[in-house]
């Protein structure tokens, strides 16, 4: 997993691994969707956050990157590879970025450094899971070449309450087409 944590960057994409200094800002940045939050696990709104950043915290298999956009110099988002296993997959998620750089390109190229450094580093799987409300992101990750491959029904209860069916998404190295 250490090998997965490293600074990655191709501009305007800049991915550095989670530390205190991003902290307010990526709270900043998570408060400019506040409606967002209302499909996402946790809530990274107000007190939220800070309970939202102690649990992700207390996931030992996480590789948290914060998400820079090297244009405007300022925090976006965050992302991260989640449970990185020993038989070579490895998920992408737990990914927020903030209005200012959705529908420009920003989110393909961010996937596009996990994924390689993820293949680079001997993973040939990856995984995603979307919350089958969150229409956006599962046309964001099958445009990038995954392939749903089901739907774990009734399998997370969020923050709200509601028990949310998520789909599963796979991309292998050999699908992988950049």
């Amino acid at each position: 997993m250490a090998d997965l944590s490293t600074v990655l960057e191709d501009n305007p994409v800049r991915l550095e691994p989670l530390a205190a200094h991003h902290l307010e800002p990526l709270r900043a940045a998570c408060a400019e969707d506040p409606d967002i939050w209302q499909i996402y696990p946790v809530n990274m709104l107000g007190e939220g956050f800070d309970q939202a950043m102690a649990e992700f915290h207390g996931f030992a298999n996480w590789v948290r990157f914060a998400v820079i956009d090297m244009e405007r110099g300022r925090v976006v988002g965050m992302t991260n590879y989640i449970n990185p296993d020993r038989f070579g997959a490895v998920e992408i998620g737990g990914t927020y970025i903030s209005p200012s750089v959705r529908g420009t390109g920003f989110n393909r190229q961010m996937k596009k450094l996990l994924i390689e450094h993820a293949f680079a580093h001997g993973f040939n799987r990856i995984e995603f899971r979307v919350d089958t409300r969150n229409i956006r992101s599962m046309a964001a990750v099958a445009k990038l070449g995954a392939v749903r491959e089901g739907t774990l029904r009734r399998n997370r209860v969020t923050w709200t309450g509601y028990i949310r069916d998520t789909a599963v998404f796979g991309l292998l190295r050999d699908e992988w087409a950049g």
